[in-house]
């Protein structure tokens, strides 16, 4: 090969090879996903797609092929043998298109798969609980402002199952079509308003701060408002046509959230990554029931991540404890502790169990 034209017959020679090969992955995943069905499994297993990717980031590593690069490229190889699995069933996130949620959506499941935007978490639920949607994505926690608590009482009152974490760095932005000194009305999710809750002090003290369903929905009225504003991402407002006024307004540098895929079925035992299991424990309003819940896995020594409480919404002053702990809901040793936790709460349920992925 000695010439330009030559390399590129050659190219489209391998690119002809590649699709006639991408055709045939397709085959054995179309394949897959009927036995997958037939057997009533997740198509969705994070753990082996996980797996896999690390597997082919080996492999390019010998030829010094960039592991992002081969990343990306096999999460949208991979993005289609899911969409072909699922057989036309999309995936539900908080909408509208553009949000947090929505990135993270994309993040996880590739190009492929048909997202589906709803209006709230409730209605995510509810489109997997009925089939109408094969998974859904939530928030559920941002590292500077804490819990999303509607999704957590969604998880407590649900069948569903937590099936794969997601973290996205956040940064989220001032958007709008007025000056910074016109702007009397800020609209954005209450998570995002609780983010920026310094720069908004600083900058915009006397504007009224109003929650919206999610930040892409604040942008879309921001739109319409010469006097509003909205906080959210970049990528929103580029959507929805409406200029970033201001990047990174966020408290800290360094911003997470959280997101959940839920499902209807639970995750097979990981074999060959670390995992993380949700509970949430109601215990007994009585002296010494805090420490009483926490002994079982601390003599176990079960390392617990994360405790949130919340009101149980079903009498007065009594409280759920949503727990993250790291370990596989089938190990013995876990198993133990919710035996001998559930002897002395009022229930234990478990929530679902996940590879505890930091992607």
């Amino acid at each position: 090969m000695t010439d330009i034209p030559a390399a590129r017959k050659e190219i489209e020679r391998i690119d002809a090879e590649i699709i006639r090969l991408v055709a045939a992955r397709q085959e054995c995943a179309r394949v897959i996903g009927e036995n997958k069905r037939a057997a009533g499994t997740n198509v969705f297993v994070p753990e082996r797609e996980e797996a896999l990717l690390r597997k082919l980031e080996n492999i390019a590593a010998e030829r010094n092929i960039p592991a992002t690069s081969i990343r990306a490229i096999f999460r949208e190889i991979i993005s289609a043998s899911v969409a072909l699995q699922m057989d036309g069933l999309p995936v539900v996130y908080l909408g509208p298109e553009g949000t947090f949620t929505h990135q993270a959506a994309r993040k996880n499941f590739g190009g492929s798969v048909r997202l589906q935007p709803l209006r709230t978490i409730a209605e995510i639920f509810e489109a997997v609980e009925r089939g109408k949607a094969g998974y859904g994505v939530i928030p559920i926690e941002n590292s500077n402002a804490g819990a999303v608590t509607g999704a957590l009482d969604m998880l407590a009152e649900s069948d569903l199952k937590i099936i794969a974490q997601i973290q996205l760095a956040v940064e989220q932005c001032l958007i709008s079509r007025a000056p910074l000194e016109k702007i009397e009305r800020v609209l954005s999710k209450d998570l995002g308003l609780a983010q920026c809750s310094q720069w908004l002090m600083h900058h915009l003290p006397n504007a009224a701060l109003i929650p919206t369903d999610s930040t892409a929905a604040a942008v879309m009225k921001a739109a319409e408002d010469e006097s509003a504003a909205a906080i959210a991402s970049a990528v929103a407002a580029e959507i929805h046509g409406v200029p970033v006024v201001e990047k990174g307004i966020q408290n800290r540098p360094e911003n997470y959230t959280r997101f959940f895929v839920i499902g209807k079925k639970p995750n097979p035992p990981c074999s060959s990554c670390e995992e993380k299991t949700s509970l949430v424990v109601s215990i007994k309003n009585e002296p010494g029931s805090l420490l009483k819940m926490l002994e079982p896995f601390s003599k176990r020594g079960i390392d617990l991540v994360s405790i949130e409480s919340r009101p149980s919404r079903r009498r007065a002053w009594e409280y759920l404890f949503f727990i993250d702990l790291i370990g596989s809901w089938d190990a013995p040793d876990l198993r133990d502790a919710v035996a001998e936790l559930e002897r002395r709460s009022i229930f234990v349920k478990h929530l679902g169990s996940y590879p505890n992925l930091k992607n």
